[in-house]
């Protein structure tokens, strides 16, 4: 059964961190692990279920997020790539009694991504008289997480093979999605270590993102 208002949140957080050199998840920005500011950031966004789906060193991302009601999923294959781990999000969200009418997908490793910004997407999906299959995230040309998928794309995202990924299934359908534009410097994420100092310099600009 779809629950007719009901947003889920998945976040993707099973990458390798080879360019990192470690587990970026793990990290300290602003205080807190980079996991629990993505997770957190889902709940305060008013996300429910939120689904954090992990791959390496699973246990110690767990026990990053010990207080958040959040639950995990594994991705066994986090080498094959983000779309399988978008799938794995996919395959336990359909495991739900109630399957949420729509689900946000953000990067773990977007830390300026904010609980306002989930919320503009959800509350767009919600104010049009008939919700569309997307709404997206449009940082200058570039669209990236956060992305809303109603729930009749669910099942295209849970088919994704080594061929496809989330990108294809936005731009098939492109012509019906809303949009949502953020400044370019949002998009900012974790890859290398220099990376860190810039996004902790940027944190104080993510409040502007209401």
């Amino acid at each position: 059964m779809i629950a007719s208002d009901q947003v889920a949140g998945v976040v993707l957080a099973a990458g390798l961190s080879t360019r990192m050199g470690r587990n970026k998840l793990l990290l300290e920005l602003g205080g807190e692990p980079v996991v629990a500011r993505a997770v957190r950031g889902a709940r305060d966004a008013g996300l429910d279920p939120v689904l954090l789906v992990v791959g390496r060193e699973s246990e110690r991302v767990r026990a990053a997020i010990p207080d958040l009601p959040v639950t995990t999923v594994v991705n066994p294959e986090p080498a094959r790539g983000i779309h399988s781990t978008l799938r794995a999000g996919f395959e336990a969200l359909a495991e739900h009694r109630d399957v949420p009418a729509a689900a946000v997908v953000l990067l773990g490793d977007m830390p300026l991504v904010s609980p306002a910004m989930v919320r503009r997407l959800v509350d767009r999906w919600r104010a049009s008289p008939v919700h569309p299959p997307l709404v997206i995230s449009v940082y200058g040309d570039v669209v990236a997480p956060p992305i809303l998928y109603g729930a009749s794309l669910f099942a295209e995202l849970r088919s994704l093979d080594d061929e496809g990924c989330g990108k294809r299934v936005v731009k098939r359908h492109r012509a019906a999605a809303l949009e949502v534009h953020w400044p370019s410097w949002a998009l900012a994420d974790l890859d290398e270590p220099g990376d860190l100092a810039r996004v902790e310099s940027l944190l104080g600009r993510s409040l502007e993102l209401a």
